[in-house]
């Protein structure tokens, strides 16, 4: 008797790191229901078809049917293929969706992702669109089965949602107020993360550092960054994204004492003119934003800071500009995301008078870029000559093959392309290298390799990849994407932090 080979699935994620981390939870119920992810390159050939959604850019919505338009004819002539939409656009547009392309078979938003697999099936079993969009969180995602895309290192959410009233993004709106999970259930999931192989994990929040408004602790953050460092085996803690407002002393302390909190901050900044700031409702002025930069140096003097910056703000003048400009002198960020503001639907800003013309947004978004392009180059420079460990990348380095290199991030986690050593290296274990050069994006160590550990992560990922090399070709789900998923590009950020 032949059995029924399983069907495939195929997520395509767009957005911030929520979105990103949602869809490992969405490959993990779909697995859990016996679904097997299609081989990479399926582009619509999967028999479901998932779209996780974001909402903040003008141009989303049409981003979105264009991409079902073309997956209708592949549905037409493809009985029994399923397409789903979740995500910030599918909670804020709901039945527009359906309308639009009736060819849909789900939609189900940004707090009912739980629900997806029986969706699927009852829209089968009734032949018909099922839409079902919960307005409050069910259950926190985190209780959700998860298909982890990196063998040795995850994202572990300790809240959802958003308490802040940012004129420029419409994510508070969709993925409603902060809810904190208890600090004891975060631990318990990183021990067990741990246990598996993990070694490195990133706390996520859409304001990561507000953790604890909502279970009325406002040293919460500081002290699960302390809890963190008494974990065995948990040896690098990263998180993402803080909001200047919410960024105490106490969370300043706990990563300059707890040795395995990195030295890396990411705080967006988006202006550095004080009016701008205003009308964007930051609830923090240029004074404040340097002063923590300045306490965050002097406490931990090799940490790499990076930030975010919209350019282009409605009312923004030449004057806001150049204070922007300022702050990027003065806080000499390793790296910062630059956005050209565009109008999001729903927001504030988006009704504003005194839109910025196109052609002066583009002349300020290159000076930025440029500058800089500038410091980041010298602040690179200053890492010449110095011995850093670097855990191993898989997949960051895209001319590793051809310049028989391999790559892995710092502790502050600036990307280190290094000479391949003799013995092997598996992602996830640790190298000793020295540094010889620095470009603006990366550094190069050419020399020899001066030591290697292998590691309980190694260990895994090579136990992950012989598992699913040994799966029957056709069904494979590719090897994973390990490290820290990088930093998003400007054009898919949030824009809530």
């Amino acid at each position: 008797m032949d059995v029924p080979a399983p069907k495939s699935y195929e997520i395509r994620t767009y957005g911030c790191q929520m979105n990103v981390h949602d869809s490992e939870r969405l490959a993990g119920l779909l697995e859990d229901a016996g679904y097997v992810r299609a081989p990479e390159g399926a582009d619509g050939d999967a028999d479901v078809v998932v779209f996780n959604t974001c909402a903040v850019r003008e141009n989303a919505d049409n981003r979105l049917y264009g991409n079902l338009g073309r997956l209708a004819p592949k549905k037409a002539s493809r009985p029994g293929m399923q397409i789903a939409v979740g995500g910030c656009l599918a909670q804020k547009d709901r039945d527009t969706i359906v309308k639009k392309a009736p060819w849909v078979d789900v939609v189900f938003g940004t707090h009912n992702i739980g629900k997806l697999p029986v969706l699927l099936e009852r829209a089968r079993v009734q032949e018909e669109a099922q839409v079902e969009i919960a307005e409050s969180l069910e259950a926190f995602p985190s209780t959700l089965p998860t298909r982890r895309e990196s063998a040795y290192a995850a994202w572990v959410s300790i809240s959802v949602g958003c308490n802040n009233t940012c004129t420029f993004c419409i994510v508070p709106a969709l993925r409603g107020k902060e809810k904190d999970r208890r600090p004891g259930d975060i631990l318990g999931e990183v021990e067990a993360l741990v246990a598996e192989g993990v070694s490195e994990i990133t706390l996520l929040g859409q304001n990561v550092n507000a953790y604890g408004s909502d279970i009325g602790d406002r040293e919460a953050f500081s002290k699960l960054l302390r809890a963190c460092g008494t974990i065995d085996g948990l040896e690098r803690v990263r998180f993402t994204s803080p909001h200047p407002r919410d960024f105490t002393d106490d969370v300043i302390a706990a990563m300059a004492e707890t040795p395995n909190v990195m030295p890396q901050l990411h705080m967006p900044l988006q202006s550095g003119s004080d009016p701008i700031l205003k009308a964007m409702r930051r609830s923090y002025r240029q004074e404040r934003y340097l002063g923590i930069i300045e306490k965050v140096r002097a406490a931990i003097p090799h940490a790499a800071i990076t930030t975010d910056i919209i350019v282009g703000f409605p009312g923004e003048t030449e004057e806001d500009f150049e204070q922007t400009l300022h702050v990027v002198r003065e806080a000499r960020f390793a790296q910062a995301f630059t956005f050209q503001y565009s109008k999001r639907p729903g927001t504030p800003a988006a009704t504003m008078e005194n839109q910025i013309p196109k052609e002066v947004v583009q002349a300020r978004y290159e000076r930025l870029v440029a500058l800089q392009e500038e410091i980041s180059w010298e602040e690179n420079k200053k890492q010449v000559g110095r011995t850093l460990e670097l855990m191993v990348a898989e997949g960051e380095g895209r001319k590793d093959g051809a310049t028989h290199r391999l790559s892995g991030r710092a502790p502050d986690n600036r990307l280190v392309h290094f000479t391949k050593p003799e013995q092997e290296v598996r992602p996830g274990d640790v190298v000793t290298v020295e540094v010889t050069y620095a470009a603006p994006h990366h550094l190069l160590a050419e020399g020899a390799v001066l030591g290697v550990r292998r590691t309980r992560a190694g260990d895994a990922w090579a136990k992950r990849t012989a598992e699913e090399a040994a799966k029957p070709a056709g069904v494979m789900l590719g090897l994973p994407k390990v490290g820290v998923p990088a930093p998003l590009p400007a054009a898919s950020g949030c824009g809530c932090d």
